[in-house]
């Protein structure tokens, strides 16, 4: 019989693969920021989103308390790099100094994308992106704050989501409201470096439950939202 054994190790990151976000804000100016991130879950029509607290993302998520989430394809991993070790902030953070990142602030212009007017919210989608979700922040939560050397750094902030706009070349055929998973090829990163989807491996038992009998109260109060 074949045996397992774990070894003990100390890798400086945990990302062990998660879809690629951009995250587009509005400036202080009112002008449009893009950003790439990958600290990012779902639950329902909520995200969590892990980010720097320092960053000019989070600056603009707490200030403006709304975003777009505009998840790319994983053929536009050459845009999504392209918006790699850029930031907003002017002057740059010494920590992403240290890292080699330089000031951008025409972000759309550098990764190529092209911004269109959201429905529900000031910042833009990204035209390009398959999968676009306007979102208003409703808490923000502390990450490691019983470490005095973390405290303050980074941030959980909960977004909820009021739209969801789709490439029709995703949705699944005969359906409103589905994602065809086949059809739909996310950006991954792990561990730094992107990725794409291959096929199913196997069959899921969880995916004979129906779809709608997730759907919570978030989508109802949704779609009373103008803009």
């Amino acid at each position: 019989m074949k045996t397992f054994a774990h070894t003990a190790i100390e890798p400086g990151i945990l990302y062990f693969g998660t879809p690629v976000v951009l995250i587009s804000s509005t400036n202080e100016d009112s002008s449009a920021n893009l950003a790439p991130m990958s600290s990012a879950f779902w639950l329902g029509w909520r995200a969590m989103l892990g980010l720097g607290a320092r960053s000019k993302t989070t600056q603009n998520l707490l200030r403006a308390r709304e975003c777009v989430l505009n998840l790319p394809s994983d053929s536009l991993a050459a845009a999504v790099d392209r918006l790699a070790l850029t930031t907003g902030s002017d002057p740059v953070p010494p920590g992403k100094v240290k890292r080699g990142y330089f000031h951008v602030a025409e972000k759309f212009e550098r990764a190529g994308l092209t911004p269109v007017a959201s429905s529900t919210v000031s910042p833009p989608r990204v035209a390009e992106c398959p999968v676009a979700m306007e979102a208003v922040v409703e808490a923000v939560h502390p990450i490691a704050d019983d470490d005095p050397l973390q405290r303050g750094g980074v941030v959980a902030i909960e977004v909820r989501v009021q739209r969801v706009f789709v490439h029709d070349s995703i949705r699944l055929a005969g359906t409103d409201d589905h994602i065809d998973p086949d059809a739909w090829r996310p950006l991954i990163m792990s561990f730094q470096k992107l990725y794409g989807l291959g096929e199913q491996v196997h069959p899921s038992t969880l995916a004979r439950i129906p779809e709608r009998l997730y759907r919570g109260p978030d989508i109802e109060r949704a779609r009373s939202v103008a803009f």
